[in-house]
C-alpha cells in the first residue's frame, strides 16, 4: 500500500489515514479473492478480519514528524508489516535522531539518476499514456526529452511531477505537441532547483 501525508499531517491523521488505506486495501483484496456476490465489505473493516497488507510505502516522508514516525515504528512492530520510506536525500540522519525509530532502519537507498536509456524507457510510456507517439529521431521530440533531461537530471521522482505538469500545459494552451517550451512552462509550475 502506498501512502502520501501532507505536509502538516499529525500522529492523529496519520492513523486514520493508514486505518482507512488499510481497509480499502483488504476489502479489494477481500472482494478480488471471494466469488462473485459473496462479499459484502462493512464501512471500516473486512469479511474475516484478515489484514492482507505487507508491506506499507510512505512517500515524502521527511514531513512526517517525531510523533508521527513513532506511530509508524509500533505500527511496524505489532502489525508486523514491512514499511519502506522514501523521501529526499539525508533521510536516515534525520531518523538518526530518533534511536527507537532509527534501530528498525534495515537500509537507506540512494537512487541514482536515470540514465539516457532508462529515462527514453519511462519517457516513452509518458508519451504514450498522453496519447502520443515519442520520435528521437523527430527534432522537436528530441529537444523536449534535452529540455527534460537537463531540467530533472534523471531523477525519476520529479520526472513524474513534471509529467502531469506538462499535460496540464497541452490541455490549457490546446496543444498537441510536447516541445521544449511546453516542458519549460510546465516546470516553472515546479520547485526544481537551479537547472543550468
Amino acid at each position: 500500500m502506498l501512502y502520501t501525508p501532507s505536509v502538516l499531517t499529525t500522529p492523529r491523521v496519520l492513523k486514520e489515514e493508514l486505518d482507512e488505506a488499510i481497509s480499502r486495501t483488504n476489502i479489494c483484496i477481500e472482494q478480488h479473492l471471494a466469488p462473485a456476490g459473496e462479499v459484502t465489505p462493512t464501512t471500516w473493516g473486512w469479511r474475516h478480519g484478515r489484514n492482507y497488507v505487507q508491506l506499507v510505502i510512505v512517500d515524502e516522508s521527511e514531513r512526517l514528524r517525531p510523533a508521527a514516525l513513532e506511530l509508524l515504528r509500533d505500527r511496524y512492530d505489532r502489525d508486523d508489516i514491512a514499511l519502506v520510506l522514501i523521501g529526499m536525500p539525508g533521510l536516515e540522519k534525520q531518523f538518526s535522531h530518533y534511536p527507537q525509530f532509527y534501530s528498525r532502519v534495515g537500509f537507506a537507498h540512494q537512487y541514482r539518476p536515470l540514465g539516457k536509456d532508462e529515462l527514453l524507457f519511462v519517457l516513452q510510456r509518458h508519451w504514450r499514456t498522453l496519447g502520443k507517439t515519442l520520435d528521437t529521431e523527430d527534432f522537436t521530440d528530441a529537444q523536449a526529452i534535452a529540455t527534460i533531461a537537463r531540467i530533472t537530471r534523471g531523477n525519476f521522482r520529479l520526472l513524474e511531477r513534471l509529467f502531469p505538469q506538462i499535460e496540464r500545459v497541452l490541455k490549457i494552451n490546446e496543444l498537441d505537441t510536447i516541445t521544449n517550451d511546453v516542458v519549460e512552462a510546465a516546470a516553472s509550475t515546479l520547485v526544481v532547483g537551479i537547472t543550468n
